[in-house]
Order: C-alpha cells, then sequence, then structure tokens
C-alpha cells in the first residue's frame, strides 16, 4: 500500500498536537481570523481528530451574564439541563450556536449557548460558597449527572468552540471570523491516549479558564483524586481536563501566582532543591509535600487563559515545544515560531521559554 493511502490518524504520534495563544494586552478587540491562520500553518501536527478555539471579549452585550455552551447528545438532555439550570439561574437568553455548512465537519451534537444570572440561594450563604463556587457546581452536576449533556464553557463573555476536525474547518464550522475578541487560544489535536470526540476536544475550560495542551499527562489519575477532594469531576476522558480545574484551584481559591503555581504543576527535582540555599530549599520542599497530588508528570506544554491573562508553560525537561512573542501591546504563544510569524511577520521579540518558567501576558486595563 502507497504512503499517501494510509491515513495519518492510524498512527500514533506522541509530539503531535499544535497550540497557540494571542493577547492585546490592552483589551483591543480582533477578529478570530487571526488565530485560525496561524493554528492553520501547523496542520501537520493534527490529524482532523479535533479542534478548538476560546475567545474572551466574544459577548459585550453579555458580559455580566455568565454564558453557558453545551453539547447535548439528544433533546432529553437538553430538557433535564434547562430544567437544572432553571432552579439556580434566571436565563437572559438561550440560543443555538451559529454555524455553517462545512463538508469536512460532521456536527454529532445539539450546540446551545445560554446567558445565566445566578438566583439568590440559601445554600450559598450557608456553606459561604461565592458564585463562581456555584457555577463549578453547576458544571460538575451536568457533565456528571445528565447523560449525553455536556458543558464546554461556563465563564463571562468568553466560550469555547470545539469539535472533531481540523481547526481551519472548526473556525470555519463556528463562524469566527464574526467574533471579535482581546484574546484567542487555539488547538489542533492530535489524540494519542484518548478517542476523538466533539467533548474531548480543546480547549477545556471551567469559569473563565480555557487551556490547550500538547502532551501527556501521565500523572492524571493521582491528579484526578487529588481534585476530587475540592469538587472537581473529571468526566470528559482526556486528560487535559485536570490542568483547567488545576489551574482554578490553586489560582482563584488558593490565591497562589502564576509563577508559585509553576513551581507546583513543573516542580524542579528533588535533587535540584537539595542543592539551594536553606531558604529557597525550605520553600520548594514545602510546595513539593503541600502540593505533591497537584504535580503534572508527563511531557507537556499549555497555553492557559481567563480574562485576564495569558500564560504559557513547559514541563521540567521542556519535552515539548513552546515559543512566545511579542509586539507592540501583543503577546503570542505556540509551538512553533511559524505560527506566530504567520500573523506577525516582525515581532519585536521571539524566545523560547525555559522549561518549568511561565510567559505570563496580563491585560493592562
Amino acid at each position: 500500500m502507497s504512503r499517501e493511502l494510509v491515513a495519518d490518524r492510524d498512527y500514533r504520534v506522541p509530539a503531535g498536537c499544535g497550540i497557540v495563544g494571542v493577547m492585546n494586552q490592552k483589551g483591543e478587540r480582533f477578529s478570530g481570523e487571526a488565530i485560525t491562520k496561524s493554528i492553520a500553518t501547523m496542520r501537520e501536527r493534527t490529524n482532523g481528530l479535533g479542534g478548538g478555539f476560546a475567545a474572551y471579549g466574544i459577548y459585550p452585550d453579555f458580559k455580566e451574564f455568565w454564558c453557558f455552551h453545551l453539547l447535548y447528545d439528544t433533546q432529553q438532555a437538553k430538557l433535564d439541563t434547562e430544567e437544572w439550570l432553571k432552579v439556580y439561574y434566571r436565563i437572559e437568553k438561550e440560543e443555538p450556536i451559529p454555524t455553517a455548512d462545512v463538508e469536512a465537519i460532521e456536527p454529532r451534537h445539539h450546540l446551545w449557548r445560554y446567558f445565566l444570572e445566578l438566583r439568590n440561594h440559601t445554600e450559598k450563604e450557608e456553606l459561604k460558597l461565592t458564585e463562581e463556587d456555584l457555577v463549578i457546581n453547576t458544571v460538575m452536576k451536568v457533565n456528571r449527572d445528565i447523560e449525553g449533556a455536556f458543558v464546554v464553557s461556563s465563564g463571562k463573555n468568553m466560550g469555547i468552540f470545539k469539535g472533531v476536525g481540523y481547526p481551519k474547518d472548526i473556525a470555519r464550522f463556528y463562524q469566527l471570523d464574526r467574533y471579535e475578541g482581546y484574546i484567542w487560544t487555539a488547538h489542533g489535536r492530535f489524540p494519542t491516549n484518548t478517542v476523538g470526540w466533539w467533548g474531548g476536544a480543546h480547549p477545556f475550560g471551567i469559569l473563565d479558564w480555557s487551556v490547550v495542551h500538547n502532551g501527556e499527562i501521565s500523572s492524571y489519575g493521582i491528579n484526578k483524586r487529588y481534585l476530587q477532594n475540592f469538587g472537581y469531576h473529571c468526566t470528559l476522558f482526556t486528560d487535559t481536563e485536570v490542568m483547567a480545574y488545576l489551574f482554578d484551584l490553586l489560582v482563584r481559591k488558593h490565591r497562589l501566582s502564576f509563577e508559585v503555581v509553576a513551581l507546583i504543576l513543573a516542580a524542579p527535582f528533588w535533587e535540584e532543591i537539595e542543592r539551594l540555599p536553606d531558604k529557597e530549599r525550605q520553600f520548594y520542599s514545602t510546595l513539593r509535600s503541600v502540593y505533591g497530588s497537584a504535580l503534572v508528570n508527563g511531557p507537556f506544554a499549555v497555553v492557559v487563559a481567563n480574562s485576564r491573562t495569558l500564560v504559557g508553560l513547559n514541563d521540567r525537561i521542556k519535552l515539548r515545544p513552546l515559543v512566545a512573542a511579542v509586539k507592540d501591546d501583543f503577546v503570542y504563544i505556540a509551538s512553533e515560531e511559524s505560527a506566530i510569524r504567520e500573523i506577525c511577520p516582525s515581532p519585536d521579540r521571539v524566545w523560547a521559554p525555559k522549561a518549568g518558567e511561565p510567559v505570563v501576558g496580563r491585560l493592562s486595563v
């Protein structure tokens, strides 16, 4: 059989997947066309079994409302979910997510979005929960207990768009050229350990967090059990899901900086810690002891975003590629420099972040 007749998707390519993140630090919005062009340059890193995008600032008319993007397998799943939502939320608006006919994309789900306002509940006061905590409880309830319903994103003024297909086709399917945002992330998937399905495509999200990932998380089991202690349940059959929840737990709930979070997720080796001066050695040892179950093992490169930040991070040995660049008010992070130069031919600075050292872009307004 000739090589041309053998589909790439039949092979395991451990270094596959392409990731991109672009941020305007002044909050100026730009079209989804740019991120689409960027991720499309890395088509050879994907095999058509997953593509997706996260966009921030795309719903300015509803920016005070929680926006849920959902995948439904059946109409019954939709009815069951809406019945549950109405207990805790007032639905300001609900509608199908607009899509276009794209020959390469075969929709397998009903795609719906809701703009929601939380009702007042005694549960919030009695358990001293924040709005964010209640939203997370909702996401976990839907994903875990309502058959055929999956929450794709649940933040404010942002949304995740993903499915099975090449990223360029997914962008056309969701008509992302009609959206404008100040942060965009993108992923082209090459599944290695799990199936390619709509809910398992990247990005993964919770609240306004989104994560795109290249690599493998061999500590998934430990990380998953650790997160369950804090009310996070992994139900989407892809290891990257733990990354989204770890960032929410460590940054939002434990109020740690991204620099400290990097030391937890991509922790230095014990032999390195032992060589540090006393004060640093004590600090690093404490982090390893307290957050040992949050350590992420395996090769990884991630681009993580929330409504005010874009972050890139590698594993401690840097077994997956990651490149960063800046140009005026823009920050770029990608698997390959070519993906950056496709949309920014002359950056002010380009560099390869060191293993375990985060690249952090922050909103300045």
